[in-house]
């Protein structure tokens, strides 16, 4: 083990991978001598010359030629820069990336990462602090992974870039310094399969990114009162561990699901229909969820502090239901 801050992990994950296999390469706005926007790509160019590209400002161009790129054989990882961005380069992620291998009847393969950095509580306003993620999760043929500590994201990395298929890697801006132990050489963790963060008895609370540290802290204020909370990580929500959520509700009787996306038509709901679906004779109250408002990110700090999910309000869900 060696302790290493998030962004230090991912770097240290991709850094694996390209020592690895000589297809996997990197490019995206600013990755190569620059070290990437927020610093994650470092001396990766220096590293590995000729395989950190820094490509025009245009995310239509870097994921349609990454879409090429894999289709021809290559493993790129792509960075576009905000999450925010991404709808500028849609078509090429859900009519050509996701569609390639099912349309040429498996012939294609498509094994892209497309790493983007997410989230808000930097000030940064309404274009460059959204969650996004519920929009990758309603494309068949797109995984979503989000890793929520250095560990995490060291091995879902490898996963992803391993994966024959398109994968959004999505990393929370306010995880980048923070710091934990992470296995050192080859490590991966599977996609799809999630991780209880704390074990508990009294609730479960399912919480992914930067969420999963709110609720880590929302648990023991809770312990300090007498509830036992469970935290579980999803890790990736495309694919999406339901078994392991099933058995921790199971276990629990009582579900609060917590993400900074907006509320609204978030993957929150989609996790909430299927403990409906499948473990209503779980439940023994309603489902609570804890998440954005319906409205952009303010660039006040004050005003921007009302709308993050908070551990107060993590805390307050959980009360609600005994």
């Amino acid at each position: 083990m060696k302790e290493m801050t998030y962004s230090e992990a991912i770097r240290d994950g991709m850094r694996v991978e390209m020592q690895r296999d000589p297809n996997v390469f990197i490019w995206g706005e600013d990755v190569a001598k620059f070290g990437g926007c927020f610093g994650v790509t470092g001396n990766l160019f220096a590293e590995f010359p000729g395989r950190v590209l820094d490509t025009p400002i245009s995310e239509t161009a870097i994921v349609g030629a990454a879409v090429g790129a894999a289709a021809a054989g290559l493993r790129p990882i792509a960075e576009i820069m905000f999450v925010d961005f991404m709808g500028v380069c849609m078509d090429e992620l859900f009519n050509q990336a996701a569609k390639m291998h099912y349309m040429f009847g498996g012939k294609a393969k498509i094994p892209m990462v497309l790493r983007t950095p997410c989230g808000a509580g930097m000030g940064a306003a309404a274009q460059h602090s959204q969650s996004m993620e519920a929009w990758f999760t309603h494309i068949p043929g797109v995984k979503t992974v989000m890793p929520s500590t250095p560990a995490d994201a060291k091995g879902l990395m490898a996963a992803a870039i391993r994966d024959d298929n398109p994968v959004m890697y999505i990393e929370h801006k306010q995880l980048l310094g923070v710091k934990g132990d992470v296995p050192e050489g080859e490590y991966i963790i599977p996609l799809g399969k999630a991780d209880i963060k704390k074990a508990g008895s009294d609730v479960t609370i399912v919480a992914w990114s930067w969420m999963v540290q709110k609720a880590l802290a929302a648990a023991e204020a809770l312990a300090e009162e007498g509830i036992n909370a469970e935290v579980l990580d999803p890790r990736t929500l495309i694919p999406l561990d339901t078994e392991s959520i099933l058995q921790s509700v199971g276990k629990t009787g009582k579900l609060v699901i917590v993400h900074e996306a907006v509320k609204t038509s978030g993957f929150g709901g989609e996790i909430a229909a299927i403990v409906a679906e499948e473990g209503m004779d779980l439940l023994d109250g309603p489902i609570k969820r804890v998440a954005m408002p319906f409205a952009p990110i303010p660039f006040s700090p004050a005003l921007e502090g009302t709308v993050i999910p908070s551990e107060e309000k993590i805390i307050a869900a959980v009360k609600s239901l005994f």
